[in-house]
């Protein structure tokens, strides 16, 4: 009896602690803190140095302070060198006095800016519809792949965690970083889903074909997967802001966003330094949201909505959305539906006419991704061609090239 009643302890001790691990951002907000000019260098933090960083200590004891004067406790910090700025997150005792303190720190004169900690959500379902691989066929992959496959293409996939123990995904993830905890990046639901989508191992006899197999795929783990496994992703601005900042300083030159929430200050700040850097930020468009929700709707962010859907901003790109298949934790497959697998395919898409013309400027992607089989853009919303785009950039035929020396022969109206 005392043996069970040990193990029924240990088991809730265990329970708590995990619970008391994951985030709680309904009573938390962001702080942030210049980094003095004449310390700061862009590359500061990119080794892991941040712990001698210059000035950190002095920062830490501003943010302590701060969190002392307006009964706040102090949580966690990160450095955000694309901006020049630290950022520290503070928690207050109820949802109602952290509104009150991100109004007065707004006006401290030490906070370079303040705001409430914010949550967004991965986009899809797990809805099975058809057994068919969209992109095989619609997109000609196989003839796309002779062309380019994404090598040398460094790919930010901001998620839940993936499972790179996975037949299909072995030995394809580059980097993986959990940038939700300390602890180990677990095998999740969503972000295998996407990775699969992204870079399954082509011709190895089993699964899937990633749209772009070479791609060098970064795992960021910023969101974590709820208690009940059918309900969507969870992520902060917080969690979110931390994998950015790192696929900044890897120099990824697309990042997968397939999550949507409300607009970020400084997820908007981040997004904007990526865009001026020329990275390609591919977001999935909320059908809920009137504006195709954050980021999508972010100026320069590339909007990827559900093919089928009606409900979507008149600029967004259409994808295929239904039916896909994609990995799963433990080494299954499954079919997905949902926006989320739409926007991670158009990543893979964008990787491969990165690989075809690596300086070709998000504009000219962008115009390439709406040309249609005759070589005509732009035009109304409908599915990526993406045997148009990839011979757009390419400037030759690369698939299914009868079909369109025919509709090139035919007189234009």
């Amino acid at each position: 009896m005392r043996a069970l009643i040990t193990f029924v302890l240990l088991a809730l001790f265990a329970a708590v602690s995990a619970a008391a691990d994951q985030p709680a951002p309904h009573r938390q907000l962001l702080v942030m803190l210049r980094v003095p000019a004449s310390h700061f260098r862009p590359d500061a933090y990119a080794a892991g140095s941040y712990e001698s960083a210059p000035g950190r200590e002095a920062r830490h004891r501003i943010a302590r302070t701060l969190a002392r004067e307006h009964g706040l406790r102090l949580i966690d910090d990160w450095p955000m060198p694309a901006l020049g700025l630290d950022c520290f997150v503070l928690e207050a005792e109820s949802s109602e006095s952290r509104a009150r303190a991100v109004h007065s720190l707004a006006t401290d004169p030490r906070v370079e800016s303040a705001q409430s900690m914010q949550l967004f959500r991965t986009l899809g379902s797990g809805d099975p519809l058809s057994a068919a691989q969209p992109v095989i066929t619609d997109w000609h992959l196989r003839e796309l792949h002779m062309l380019a496959t994404g090598r040398n293409v460094t790919v930010a996939v901001l998620d839940t965690g993936v499972d790179t123990t996975h037949p299909d995904l072995r030995g394809q993830i580059a980097v993986t970083r959990n940038f939700v905890d300390a602890r180990a990046v677990p095998a999740e639901t969503h972000g295998t889903e996407i990775a699969g989508i992204l870079v399954a191992r082509a011709d190895d006899g089993i699964g899937i074909a990633g749209v772009a197999p070479h791609a060098r795929l970064l795992a960021l783990r910023s969101c974590w997967q709820p208690a009940r496994e059918d309900g969507a992703a969870i992520c902060s601005s917080f969690t979110l802001a931390k994998a950015l900042q790192f696929a900044l300083t890897q120099r990824a030159k697309v990042f997968n966003l397939s999550l949507t929430g409300p607009p970020d200050r400084l997820l908007a700040r981040l997004l904007d330094v990526a865009l001026r850097q020329g990275v390609i930020v591919v977001g999935a468009v909320d059908a809920h949201a009137a504006d195709g929700g954050f980021p999508a709707a972010h100026h320069g962010v590339l909007a990827i909505a559900d093919g089928r859907s009606r409900d979507h901003r008149a600029d967004a790109l259409l994808a295929p959305a239904q039916g896909i298949p994609a990995t799963t934790p433990g080494g299954g497959w499954t079919l997905v539906s949902g926006a989320s697998f739409a926007a991670a395919q158009v990543s893979g898409l964008v990787a491969l006419l990165r690989q075809i013309s690596p300086r070709l400027r998000p504009a000219d992607l962008r115009s390439a991704l709406a040309v249609d089989a005759v070589g005509s853009a732009p035009r109304r919303p409908e599915l990526i061609d993406a045997c148009a785009a990839v011979a757009s950039v390419a400037r030759r035929c690369v698939c299914d090239c009868a079909k369109a020396r025919t509709a090139n022969s035919m007189p234009r109206r």
